[in-house]
């Protein structure tokens, strides 16, 4: 039987169109290394990692492109991303506010920082649908706030944050935003220039389909300048001194970089071009309407935040009332040989928001690749599982 993946939101499978295909060329063919090397592979690869950046650029309308592709910086993966501009930019007695739907990515190093160096947050509350409550943040800005940092789309029921207008409450007063875009760059537009973002971390094994170990941020010259590096050491730049670059990207790009990581990015990105996100976010959308409306209508279910494809991603979220979600979930493996996650999906206080703490839920998400046959397939196999759970 062939296995169906519903476990998008994780990574995205299959990864987009000659991305292996991209990655193991270079790694047969070229395997150069960049700014180390004095010859026409090394350049040509160096080549590749720029536009890499340019097509990131365009992609999250951070023009003018020529400018700013020196600002992309790219980072073992999203969580590494945080770290480096959450460390690197918060000093002791700052404050700073998030919002009560967080993943871990962000969250643990807050709280590492909050014992280490004294730094405060505050949450800034959400309904039980996970929809961000925007007249309170302003009562919750203090002198000392240095940054709003929030996630675009809940990983967990997929609810998407109103980031222009948060971006335009921190830029009005002063304080630096910080976006987390795992779980919607790639599916919907993001324009740091309108949303007044200065700093957007990105991974780009999920929504971008490239593959894992590849991720980073894009910053602003403002925020860079204001930001100390989390890692040092060798760049291949100004190699006649100790001292580290306080150029972009080097001072933020210690070391060699995943370079296949980024020959796959660069593939993907190309891919995400040619079919468009306005198409690739349609489909998802259609799948995820009709998995809420199929399974809506099964006794036992119960969806966990909203029940429309208004302001929200093809992440969803169910618990049931009968049978414990690990065991549907197992169910869904073995017997029909669909592929979810269950659990608190490393995002605790999103789960307390939502009413789900401690019990979980187990979680849905979709991709392009996912056909409406397989959703129905799902519906029919949740349905199947919950009416002999009932007998």
């Amino acid at each position: 039987m062939k296995k169906i993946y519903m476990d998008q939101a994780a990574t995205s499978f299959p990864k987009g169109p000659g991305v292996i295909e991209a990655m193991v060329e270079f790694m047969t063919q070229v395997g150069t290394n960049i700014n180390r090397g004095s010859y026409e592979n090394a350049y040509e690869t160096a080549g590749v990692v720029y536009e890499t950046r340019e097509q990131l650029c365009k992609l999250f309308d951070f023009g003018p492109i020529e400018d700013k592709a020196k600002n992309v910086i790219f980072t073992p993966n999203i969580t590494y991303a945080l770290n480096f501009i959450i460390k690197g930019y918060l000093k002791t007695g700052d404050h700073v506010l998030v919002s009560s739907m967080e993943h871990n990515a962000l969250m643990r190093p807050l709280v590492q920082l909050q014992k280490d160096r004294g730094i405060t947050f505050d949450r800034i509350p959400c309904t039980k649908e996970g929809e961000l409550q925007v007249e309170v943040i302003e009562a919750l800005i203090q002198k000392n706030t240095k940054a709003i940092i929030m996630t675009h789309g809940s990983n967990l029921c997929g609810t998407l944050m109103p980031i222009k207008e948060v971006g335009a409450i921190a830029h009005n007063h002063g304080i630096k935003f910080i976006v987390d875009s795992a779980q919607t760059a790639g599916t919907f537009p993001i324009s740091m220039k309108d949303m007044h973002i200065d700093a957007l971390a990105f991974t780009g094994h999920k929504g971008l389909l490239g593959p894992q170990g590849i991720g980073g941020f894009l910053i602003t010259d403002e925020m860079a300048d204001e930001m100390t590096p989390l890692i040092t050491g060798g760049t291949g730049s100004i190699s006649d001194t100790e001292e580290t670059p306080t150029f972009l990207p080097d001072k933020f790009e210690a070391g060699t970089l995943n370079l296949p990581g980024i020959i796959g990015l660069h593939r993907s990105l190309k891919y995400l071009e040619e079919v468009g996100i306005d198409k690739i976010r349609e489909k998802e959308l259609k799948l995820t309407q009709q998995f809420i409306d199929g399974v809506s209508n099964i006794e036992g279910i119960r969806i966990i935040g909203k029940t429309t494809c208004k302001d929200r991603s093809s992440v969803v979220s169910l618990q049931t009332t009968n049978l414990d979600e690990a065991i549907l979930a197992f169910r869904l493996d073995q017997e029909y040989q669909i592929m979810t996650r269950v659990g608190m999906h490393c995002a605790p206080n999103a789960h307390k928001t939502l009413g789900t703490f401690p019990e979980g839920t187990i979680r849905f998400s979709f991709g392009y690749s996912n056909t409406e046959e397989e959703v129905e397939y799902a519906i029919k196999a949740i349905e199947g599982i919950c009416i002999q759970n009932q007998n």
